[in-house]
């Protein structure tokens, strides 16, 4: 990322800085306007393929679901940005929707430029680097809104699908809600037999061609690669038509609340949001995605609503398991999940893996208070001692971040924001909701 934000800060003939924050030059002006407006390149419009069609039947029919009632619609709902429409932690699924999903369900907006999973430095050329066997992540430099030149270095696990990036590609992605047991609980002949039979059926023969007609094998991976044109090819995955866009294209002037709370949002001692959630276009003109593809380990608080969460021996820690399996051994990986993008999230109703927080005020609170005051974000035992960290084993702590602000404080130490801050981020972070598009 940082040769990217650099080669644009130079087009723009403005003081070097890195990272997601803009230069200063291209601040917001005191009534709200947009100094440096560009001209984003949206992915191009255009009618969906066949192929995409069906994909499109396919991603609302319930009737590939062992329950025969829930399709990827059920929990990507396209009213709520591809993203749960209920305000549940986590979705309910099985063959009787009885069933608690292990995590939050994430969206499925603006995923079709997601990196491959790897491991590497900290920049845009190694995103796709191959993943390190057993070199430690380890300590890294501070990384700033203003300034990434001490996290260039960093080595970083970064990309893929799901929260713990075990997919690589949407295909990969699909196929692992469809036979979830706690999910869409489908089976293959359940999903074969739906594939043969269903109205989609006859135009997926005709787009595979005779193959599928001898290989249970082929016909599965043309329906979950038609799903995944469907995701690549409909605009309402990517539409970029955030009033945010239409500041960044110099068509809207920021509200004085809006404004305050983009300015603590690249401010690197306030917010410094924009370390991890990069808000400025790419060189060519790519609207920002608001997150940098990395995994950071943040110690939210237990979510003890959970099903799985009423063994106190179980763990949720994302890179090194339970669901992801091939870095088990990685220590230095457990407790790392993925940042989101934080496109369209005000309109979440549960953040973070597992959901424990079901706003944005609870979630700005956990950010400025984890550090300064525990006792307001963790539970106390019978003794009143505060449980920091109550989700992540001690053996794993050491990965938490306690390096990047605002999480770079101590207990009883001033928060990095203020209650009316938080305020005034949280209505620069409405203005990256999206609008419909039809």
């Amino acid at each position: 990322m940082i040769s990217k934000i650099f080669a644009f800060l130079v087009l723009l003939a403005t003081p070097t800085l890195a990272a997601g924050a803009p230069p200063a030059a291209c601040l917001p002006t005191s009534n709200g306007g947009n100094p440096c407006p560009i001209t984003l390149h949206r992915p191009p419009a255009a009618p969906l393929s066949a192929m995409a069609q069906v994909g499109r039947s396919l991603f609302h029919d319930p009737a590939l679901s062992g329950s025969g009632r829930q399709s990827c619609a059920s929990c990507h709902d396209p009213a709520h940005h591809y993203a749960p429409s209920g305000s549940a932690a986590v979705a309910q699924g099985g063959t009787n929707l009885t069933r608690d999903g292990l995590r939050a369900v994430p969206t499925l907006t603006y995923l079709q430029t997601r990196p491959n999973f790897s491991i590497g430095p900290d920049d845009a050329e190694t995103e796709t680097a191959t993943t390190p066997s057993a070199t430690p992540i380890g300590p890294h430099g501070a990384k700033t809104a203003q300034n990434n030149a001490d996290s260039a270095a960093n080595l970083v696990p970064q990309g893929g699908l799901f929260w713990d990036g075990r997919a690589d590609t949407l295909q990969q992605q699909i196929n692992g809600p469809l036979f979830n047991p706690d999910e869409m609980a489908s089976s293959r002949a359940i999903v074969l037999a739906r594939l043969k039979h269903g109205p989609y059926a006859p135009m997926l023969r005709r787009l595979g061609g005779p193959a599928v007609a001898s290989s249970d094998d082929l016909l599965l991976s043309e329906a979950l690669f038609a799903i995944a044109r469907y995701q690549i090819e409909d605009p309402t995955f990517h539409p970029y038509a955030s009033p945010y866009d239409d500041w960044l294209e110099g068509r809207l002037r920021m509200t004085p609340t809006q404004r305050r709370g983009y300015l603590l949002f690249n401010d690197p001692a306030k917010g410094n949001c924009a370390a991890c959630h990069p808000d400025r276009p790419k060189p060519d003109g790519t609207p920002p995605l608001l997150t940098d593809h990395q995994f950071e380990a943040l110690g939210v608080p237990r979510n003890r609503v959970l099903s799985a969460n009423r063994n106190p021996a179980f763990h949720d820690l994302g890179l090194c398991g339970p669901v992801r399996t091939d870095m088990a051994s990685r220590a230095d990986m457990c407790g790392l999940f993925v940042t989101p993008t934080l496109r369209n999230t005000a309109t979440r109703h549960a953040f973070f893996h597992n959901g424990v927080y079901r706003t944005l005020d609870d979630v700005l609170d956990f950010y400025v208070l984890r550090d300064v005051a525990p006792d307001r974000i963790y539970p106390t035992d019978a003794n009143g001692q505060v449980l920091r960290y109550d989700d992540l084993p001690p053996a794993y702590q050491a990965n938490l971040d306690i390096t990047d602000a605002p999480f770079d404080r101590h207990p009883g130490d001033a928060p990095a924001l203020t209650p009316r801050e938080r305020q005034d981020i949280i209505a620069f972070l409405r203005m990256l909701t999206d609008r419909p598009t039809h």
